[in-house]
């Protein structure tokens, strides 16, 4: 029976790896998930680039129909992903389908996420890329050189870090309609960027989290289909990271 250490990411829970695997013919690898990962995120880019030129196609020359023209797509790729979201953690043994649609439809949310942004800071977009794929990497380097090691108290610390987070965020988009100052959040003061930083920061440390979390499920005889969705909840950890890391450089750069 497998014994995986608990991980802040929701996609990986303690019952999906519950059965013992070993006996599969054909078992999960860690080179098997990083390929999958590799074509989810080219899936992400693919439909994001879509709903970006859709946006750019048309700013130029009325911005009011820009937003309109990538608002139906922004609400099927928001939509879309929370549906694909719900099917692949309910159902790990469709992540063979589901995972790759899921990248589709964030890709689509992402890109005219992104649009938007790029619109009010030119070139942040890019930073916000880079620096996601540097702290990936910057996080990969710890975790297999052991210089982050994934103990109890530390999973139990990145748990209870984004519980928080995710707790915040909820109460502070409930309080929004009952006229709540979330300055604190979104604004661009000292403590809100401070609060950024922190939550980019245990966006990170969730990706130590994952990579543990897949390995250990490879060294116990996974099934096959478990690469895609080790590549699936990878993924969700990426994108959080990546969007926080857009939130922080737009609040740096509205302060100029």
């Amino acid at each position: 029976m497998m014994n995986l250490s608990k991980t802040s990411n929701p996609v990986f829970k303690e019952r999906v790896f519950a059965q013992d695997y070993r006996s599969a013919s054909d078992v999960m690898t860690v080179n098997g998930t990083v390929n999958k990962t590799a074509l989810m995120l080219l899936l992400v880019i693919a439909g994001a680039v879509f709903t970006w030129n859709k946006f750019f196609d048309v700013v130029s020359s009325n911005p009011e129909a820009a937003m309109s023209a990538i608002a139906p797509w922004l609400v099927v790729g928001g939509i879309g992903g929370f549906i694909t979201v719900l099917v692949t953690v309910f159902r790990p043994q469709s992540s063979g389908i589901s995972a790759p649609v899921y990248a589709v439809f964030e890709g689509l949310l992402l890109g005219g996420i992104s649009a938007i942004f790029e619109m009010q800071y030119p070139g942040l977009v890019m930073r916000a890329v880079a620096l996601t794929m540097a702290v990936f990497a910057a996080m990969l380097f710890f975790y297999r050189s052991g210089i982050i090691k994934v103990t109890r108290k530390f999973a139990m610390g990145v748990f209870a870090a984004t519980a928080g987070i995710a707790l915040v965020y909820l109460v502070s988009f409930i309080g929004g309609f009952f006229g709540m100052n979330t300055s604190f959040l979104y604004g661009n003061s000292n403590l809100s960027i401070g609060i950024s930083l922190v939550v980019v920061a245990v966006a990170a440390l969730s990706l130590v989290l994952d990579f543990s979390f897949i390995e250990r499920a490879s060294e116990s005889g996974a099934p096959k289909y478990m690469e895609w969705y080790g590549a699936f909840g990878l993924m969700v950890t990426l994108i959080w990271l990546y969007l926080e890391i857009l939130r922080l450089l737009s609040k740096l750069a509205g302060r100029n």
